[in-house]
């Protein structure tokens, strides 16, 4: 069986495991202070045009966003989110369990915008309700949607107009700056956010993301938190390693390329097919309407993620490709395809 469940489901790029081994005879310094660690972040900070920003290695999305999160906020201040944001569903509570709340708000395509920010602000408004702080977003969103340049300044001038941080959950920021329709840059993003993180895990690394703090205000003590998180690896420098291979020669945005152009050619086989997707696709996650009479048959041979039924007779389920996806993976599927959809 085939998996297109996720983009992390395979050990790492071939360039970063090669790396990774030849500095596996080396002594290297711990927690984060070794020389792979220190270029890797002088070379972010060039990268983002932000040499003022504080760059620090963490081993995953959701330690970075609870090391984070609970750092900057006081202990009567939350979060706000999209209702699909990752914190809310995909990290068992773990920014509640800091004592933070997160509030939820709906919002189209998975996008926070201001207009849907306000409410939450006029709810909120004395000191018998937690004060909202922080608005998380992520780019790409859970649904696989970007923000574009425009949309990124709104949110930013309306945080600073209400005194809010604004956070960017990077995950799969790889997948979003080289997504055909994408107009932000790295720099873009280091002077409209407070924070956000490069994601690693999901683009080939084995492990790791590297936060980015652009907000001089945030940054003391940090690694004070990281070390009561649980979020400093002894072994740091293999995040080092990784990022440095990651960063060399543009391979990051060429993986985020790749993971998006085999998406696009699964979504051009699923369209001729006559399936529809429930919200448009943009980057790597492809959310398609399949007929109830086709799953079995489809899930029988391609491990998928379910994401609910958008109708009496469609489940949704999820593909991802990733930056390991082969182009006979996709030749294979639509021949596939083509034998399931003439029974």
């Amino acid at each position: 069986m085939y998996s297109f469940t996720n983009d992390y489901n395979e050990t790492a790029h071939p360039k970063l495991l090669e790396s990774l081994l030849t500095a596996s005879t080396q002594k290297n310094s711990g927690y984060g202070l070794d020389t792979y660690c220190e270029k890797a972040a002088e070379k972010i900070k060039s990268l983002i045009q932000s040499s003022q920003s504080a760059v620090h290695f963490l081993p995953g999305g959701t330690i970075t966003n609870l090391a984070f999160i609970s750092h900057i906020l006081r202990p009567y201040q939350a979060v706000i989110a999209a209702q699909t944001g990752h914190i809310a569903v995909h990290e068992t509570g773990a920014i509640e369990a800091t004592g933070h709340k997160v509030i939820t708000v709906k919002c189209e395509q998975g996008k926070l915008t201001p207009e849907v920010i306000k409410p939450v602000l006029e709810e909120h408004c004395d000191e018998h309700m937690v004060q909202p702080k922080l608005v998380y977003i992520s780019n790409t969103t859970e649904l696989g949607t970007i923000y574009s340049k425009k949309e990124l300044q709104e949110l930013h001038a309306f945080c600073q107009k209400h005194h809010l941080y604004l956070y960017m959950d990077g995950a799969r920021l790889a997948m979003a700056l080289s997504a055909a329709e994408n107009d932000l840059s790295f720099s873009d993003i280091a002077k409209l956010t407070d924070a956000f993180y490069i994601g690693g895990t999901k683009v080939g690394a084995f492990a790791g993301e590297a936060l980015i703090i652009n907000n001089n205000n945030l940054q003391a003590d940090f690694r004070f938190t990281m070390k009561q998180k649980g979020a400093i690896l002894a072994k740091s420098w293999i995040l080092g390693v990784q990022f440095l291979a990651l960063l060399e020669n543009n391979l990051y945005l060429e993986l985020g390329k790749h993971s998006n152009v085999m998406a696009k050619q699964l979504n051009d086989i699923l369209s001729r097919y006559g399936f529809t997707f429930t919200i448009a696709p943009q980057t790597n996650q492809l959310f398609v309407n399949v007929p109830d009479t086709l799953v079995n048959s489809i899930t029988q041979h391609y491990d998928l993620l379910p994401c609910g039924k958008p109708d009496s007779q469609h489940s949704c389920l999820r593909f991802c490709t990733s930056w390991s996806t082969q182009q006979h993976d996709i030749d294979r599927f639509e021949k596939f395809l083509q034998t399931v959809c003439q029974k």
